[in-house]
């Protein structure tokens, strides 16, 4: 397995440089973050379901997650403000280079039915959002001692201009792409 942040350094560059004419290495867009986000709106029934999930995105991450509580209340959706609906984390360096090898590598081929990721998840400003049905997809995650199947967003930050460089990027970074 090709360590991702050597891959970028040594052929995402040179490449990227040639195809749209960069002068300097700096200018460049590379990867700025990784935002890993885990909604639950069942936390609200079931305290312990939140509990679960903060553990289980930090197994994924490699990094603690943070509980996320709700700005609005909501009496449609029986939610108060402050109340615990979620969890995040935030990757940067060298645990953001690792959880996008693992992601890349060994994740995503582990979908069913798998034939390559949306191109348009861009949100116009050079930013990739993921949508991973069941995070059971990831290695660490032991799938007997799992007592429901969650989602997560994954948000790829890069200093990229535009979309089209943005999806050139995650492309030599080996994405896999829709064709």
């Amino acid at each position: 397995m090709v360590l991702l942040e050597q891959k970028y350094k040594e052929e995402c560059i040179p490449a990227l440089m040639e195809r749209y004419g960069y002068k300097n290495p700096f200018q460049v867009p590379r990867i700025e973050k990784v935002s890993l986000n885990m909604g639950l709106g069942e936390a609200i029934q079931n305290p312990k379901l939140l509990d679960a999930a903060v553990e289980e995105l930090t197994l994924i991450a490699g990094q603690r997650a943070v509980v996320t509580r709700a700005k609005k209340s909501i009496a449609a959706f029986k939610v108060r403000a402050g109340m615990p609906i979620g969890c995040r984390v935030t990757l940067r360096k060298q645990r953001m280079w690792d959880f996008l090898t693992k992601l890349i590598h060994l994740a995503i081929p582990r979908v069913r039915d798998f034939r390559g990721i949306s191109r348009k998840a861009f949100d116009g400003k050079g930013n990739y959002t993921l949508g991973i049905k069941e995070h059971i997809i990831f290695p660490e995650i032991d799938y007997d001692k799992v007592d429901k199947v969650k989602g997560l967003n994954c948000t790829i930050v890069t200093t990229a201009k535009t979309d089209e460089e943005a999806l050139v990027l995650l492309e030599t970074l080996g994405m896999p792409f829709r064709k």
